[in-house]
């Protein structure tokens, strides 16, 4: 009896040290709404009627399950962003790379595991410009809950999301623009939670869009989720009158960053502690305002801004009484071609080093030198309103097109490759020049086609991503699924190896699954390939994986049964 009590006691002081595995469930109904937004109803496809979707909240180690039912007139699947998926490959969704869409009328249940990872990702859409009203957060917290934090634990959590807004149907958007090969037109405004804020003024009224507010109280500690849900913008944050200690990004601890100022590129996610030590008699405005890091600007961009408003909850009667009589108080932001201080931010973080975590190899298996960026192509056949040349992203002239019968991942499991995709994208691009530097002597014409990397399992991959300037400079935000990659080094103009390994970092450098590469510049990542399967990295601006800026990774099954590529579901959706 005293062993069998002595062994209760231990079980529970397990549980309640490191807390314990559960089941996550979701039904997300994807449907048409109507919504109020810049003063005029407007009907958008969303997840149960909200914009944002809503948040799924999981443990370190909890096992996720999500219904997607698809009541929208549209095709379409949902991709868990950063999430690594690690047995559970055919659960991460991109269109025609892991599986085929899910149709109007039909349902699919994805499941997978949040191991291994702390901190904030989120979900979107991954199929055509749906993703800008399909997201929602993904908030995963340490075993033991708050106690787990590395850093002292926040009073209060807030997830700020950070979004674009048409005032057109986005999928009409996105289909005029590959049917024409004219990059869609820019946001019509861009939101905080869903609401563009009241800096915005309704055509022909005096009435104002609605605003988010942040009600806090003095002397506490808030941990804000920002998250870029943007289909095309990077962004900058501020809170009036407060400074923020960066702590995360893209789910994986930062030592600790202090800054007034957070640059975020789409599909990128930061956490940041912000405490409330302002005057409770003044409202203060958080602002989001686009970084517009394209030379020449032809990517359209939107010279807007949204805001929320921070109030104290604490201020007194009278106090508040004043306050509404006052204008709120309002940051000074960088210009939006300030490209000085997103590459500050953005290179200045690094990762908190701590026991058990990855440390980065620092033997080299796979090495490639990739370029990206725009160049042109001639239409597509399906491109029935357009006129040769067009634009046309690309990596190593090779411009992605998705297959349309077989998804990749089912071509590589059932080893049916043949018209699905081939296994020579190339270590090097065709030609070598000044990449940061426009040139009229260089063909720009690119390569459609779909080719892979294939990698064997647990190879060591460093990549050189080297922007080019034939059409325009501009920091492409490029997402890697399945994995993340750890950033040695980055810099501005051509990369050159001797002068960049001198500057690696090989101790704490910034994990990441996404990476804005530096406006005319290059950046180095490195990442284990231990993840069996098919693997799509892309650019996360919306408009330019569509026309291209994409590649895929082909990784080998491993030698054991766990560390291979298990059967597709029953139920997985078909072509």
């Amino acid at each position: 009896m005293a062993r069998f009590c002595w062994l209760l006691l231990f079980a529970l002081a397990v549980v309640s040290c490191c807390g314990h595995a559960a089941t996550v469930e979701h039904t997300f109904d994807v449907s048409n709404f109507s919504i109020s937004q810049l003063c005029r109803r407007a009907i958008v496809t969303a997840v149960n009627g909200q914009l944002p979707g809503p948040t799924i909240h999981v443990h370190e180690g909890d096992t996720v399950v999500v219904h997607v039912v698809n009541n929208s007139p549209y095709s379409m699947t949902v991709h868990w962003h950063g999430i690594f998926q690690r047995g559970t490959q055919w659960a991460d969704g991109p269109e025609m790379v892991t599986q085929c869409p899910i149709r109007p009328g039909t349902r699919y249940t994805y499941q997978y595991n949040a191991t291994g990872q702390e901190g904030t990702l989120w979900w979107h859409a991954h199929s055509s410009m749906l993703r800008a009203t399909v997201h929602g957060a993904i908030v995963i917290k340490p075993k033991n809950g708050d106690k787990g934090y590395p850093f002292p634990k926040p009073d209060k959590e807030e997830i700020i999301l950070l979004g674009e807004w048409w005032n057109r149907n986005v999928f009409d958007l996105e289909r005029e623009a590959f049917l024409t090969g004219i990059l869609p037109d820019p946001a019509d405004a861009y939101t905080i939670n869903g609401k563009p804020g009241n800096l915005h003024k309704c055509r022909g009224s005096n009435r104002r869009p609605g605003t988010f507010k942040l009600k806090v109280q003095s002397n506490s500690t808030y941990l804000l989720r920002i998250i870029n849900a943007g289909v095309n913008t990077p962004m900058y944050f501020k809170v009036a009158g407060h400074k923020f200690t960066i702590v995360g990004a893209d789910a994986s601890y930062t030592t600790p960053y202090e800054t007034d100022v957070v640059a975020v590129a789409p599909g990128q996610t930061v956490d940041a502690l912000m405490a409330a030590d302002a005057a409770p008699s003044q409202r203060y405005y958080m602002v989001a305002s686009p970084y517009n890091s394209a030379r020449p600007g032809n990517q359209p961009f939107r010279k807007a801004t949204a805001t929320a408003v921070v109030e104290y909850a604490d201020a007194g009667a009278q106090e508040s009484a004043r306050r509404r009589r006052r204008p709120v108080l309002a940051p000074p932001m960088p210009r939006f071609g300030d490209t000085a201080t997103a590459h500050r931010f953005l290179t200045g973080l690094t990762a908190l080093l701590r026991p058990g975590q990855p440390t980065v190899p620092l033997a080299v298996d796979t090495s490639m030198f990739v370029t990206i960026g725009l160049g042109f192509a001639d239409c597509r056949p399906e491109q029935t309103r357009c006129q040769s040349p067009v634009f046309a992203g690309s990596m190593n002239n090779a411009s992605f097109v998705l297959p349309t019968g077989t998804s990749l991942l089912e071509a590589h499991f059932r080893n049916a490759t043949a018209g699905v995709y081939t296994r020579d994208f190339p270590d090097r691009p065709p030609l070598e020049f000044d990449y940061a530097k426009p040139l009229s002597n260089v063909d720009v014409t690119t390569t459609k086609s779909t080719k892979v990397r294939t990698v064997r399992y647990n190879a060591t991959v460093e990549v050189v991503l080297q922007n080019t300037a034939l059409v325009a400079r501009e920091s492409h935000p490029m997402h890697l699924h399945g994995h993340n990659f750890f950033v040695l080094a980055q810099g501005l103009g051509n990369f050159h190896r001797d002068a960049a390994v001198r500057r690696y970092n090989l101790v704490n450098p910034q994990e990441r699954n996404t990476l804005a590469v530096p406006s005319g510049g290059w950046a180095v990542i490195r990442f284990v390939a231990n993840n069996p399967g098919m693997w799509i990295m892309h650019c996360h601006f919306d408009a330019h994986l569509p026309i291209g800026l994409a590649m895929a990774f082909e990784v080998q099954d491993g030698p054991t049964p766990d560390t291979a590529l298990p059967p597709p579901p029953a139920d997985l959706p078909q072509c």
